[in-house]
């Protein structure tokens, strides 16, 4: 999921979402942020890193990789709408879905879709 600190949905609805779905579903599917400037302020690397680092582990208490998209290019590459913006890939690699924001809806579509994706029926 791409998301940004600044980004309330992001850090009240995303990335505990995301979270939960790493916990719920175990070793049957990896997870990874994406904390990107696309859509926002451009900052320095020592502007974001020593908040990232505060907030994945004293606030989040993430257990994912978090990696970083100062630029916004990366998100830019991949067609991010903006934040957050979620990426299913099935375990061939093959992208399943994509799905920008993180009300119910949203969520909802992403956990029947792992559902499908997890317990082999496709």
């Amino acid at each position: 999921m791409f998301f940004n600190l600044e980004c309330p949905g992001c850090v009240s609805r995303g990335v505990p979402f995301i979270k939960r779905l790493g916990a719920v579903h175990g070793d049957k599917v990896r997870t990874l942020l994406v904390h990107t400037s696309y859509g926002h302020r451009l900052l320095e690397r020592d502007e974001v890193v020593p908040t990232l680092v505060r907030f994945a582990n004293d606030y989040a208490r993430l257990t994912m990789p978090v990696a970083l998209d100062l630029s916004g290019d990366l998100a830019r590459a991949w067609g991010v709408e903006g934040t957050p913006h979620t990426y299913v890939f099935d375990a061939s690699g093959d992208l399943q879905r994509s799905l920008f924001g993180s009300q119910d809806n949203a969520r909802t579509r992403i956990e029947y879709l792992l559902e499908e994706l997890t317990s082999g029926v496709a």
